[in-house]
């Protein structure tokens, strides 16, 4: 069994959401927005720290002029210190990865978090492990301090509740995981970083027809195999999910793939030995990423200067499937196998826990 399918239930449908009634709320902490209008995002925050740590180290100068010109978001500071999990395991950390897709049709709020990865970097800092939580999964969502939330819903709807601190809340509440740090992407901003990389390698398993491509007429068409693949097919191939009757899990694990084959190709030589390729992606990974107040970038790149994309572990939450709650679609979790996955984040003990599970 592949990686991203060993804590999930893959064999589940996930039907087409239909409208929900969050989606046409706008955010209580709207996202900051750069002078060009570009909506704040952060996934792709772990490339600029790998290849940071690995090629920039020396030019500390360079790399804290880029460090500094990272938009702050104020994720802590209404989440009620009470009411967060423990400390466990000392030294390790935990960080967020929230994404949105502003390109995607359905985004008509312009509030959701449509990706939700939890990044769990052990104490030694030998290894990475990103484990998505489908958007759709039905939790208890806490009250924000504005009295929105209260009461069981999809996971993404803390985002359009509360904004970044009830998120935090509702994956601290649902995991029991302590969140150090919060990062932010818009898969959009992988157009700007694939070209900037000159593309990315990526192994198509099945052909599929993407319906809501950027190209002309919406429609792009995947063969099976081995391809490169140029920022706009990157990012057609990590949005669909119409076209797989597995529909949100296959996509999940498509933007898994475009995060690794960004990761590789960020860490390659060919990347590192041209100042003018490593240039223009570093600036166009920093001018999309948004993280919280407190992390150092510069930091984190030294502690993970050695990572580079095998030493990641990419999972998902595990579900029990899809259903419906009044009038929406939503994915149920496995709360007995989530525990213990969870619980292992907590202890700082994955690896021994996933070896377990094969």
């Amino acid at each position: 069994m592949s990686q991203p399918e060993q804590f999930a239930d893959h064999e589940t449908r996930n039907p087409a959401s239909e409208v929900d009634p969050v989606d046409a709320e706008q955010p209580s902490e709207p996202a900051p927005r750069r002078g060009r209008g570009r909506r704040i995002a952060l996934i792709v925050l772990l490339v600029v720290v790998l290849l940071a740590g690995g090629g920039l180290l020396a030019a500390g100068l360079y790399y804290r002029s880029v460090d500094s010109s990272i938009d702050r978001v104020d994720a802590f500071t209404d989440v009620p210190e009470e009411s967060r999990p423990a400390v466990v395991a000392e030294g390790a950390m935990n960080i967020m990865l929230l994404g949105s897709d502003s390109r995607d049709p359905e985004s008509t709020g312009g509030s959701r978090s449509d990706t939700i990865i939890l990044v769990h970097l052990p104490k030694d800092r030998s290894s990475a492990q990103l484990i998505s939580i489908p958007r759709d999964t039905w939790v208890p969502i806490p009250r924000s301090k504005e009295g929105r939330g209260g009461r069981n819903a999809k996971i993404n709807a803390a985002f359009a509740w509360g904004g970044t601190p009830l998120m935090v809340q509702a994956v601290e509440q649902f995991t029991s995981v302590r969140i150090d740090h919060v990062a932010m992407v818009d898969f959009a901003g992988f157009k700007e970083i694939v070209d900037a990389l000159g593309g990315v390698e990526i192994d198509v398993e099945q052909s599929f027809t993407s319906t809501h491509s950027l190209k002309p007429g919406g429609r792009r068409e995947f063969v099976k195999g081995h391809q490169t693949m140029d920022g706009a097919t990157a990012l057609d191939y990590a949005r669909e999910r119409y076209a797989f009757a597995n529909g949100d899990f296959t996509r999940i694990k498509h933007q898994q793939q475009v995060i690794k084959a960004i990761l590789d190709t960020a860490a390659s030589g060919g990347t590192l030995s041209s100042p003018t390729k490593l240039n223009s992606f570093v600036r166009a990974t920093a001018s999309s990423v948004a993280v919280d107040k407190s992390m150092s970038l510069v930091d984190l790149a030294m502690e993970l200067r050695h990572l580079r994309g095998g030493n990641l572990g990419f999972y998902t939450c595990p579900v029990k499937g899809t259903g419906r709650v009044g009038t929406e679609s939503v994915v149920f979790a496995d709360t007995a196998r989530a525990k213990t996955l969870f619980d292992a984040v907590r202890r700082d003990s994955v690896p021994e826990i996933l070896s377990a599970e094969k």
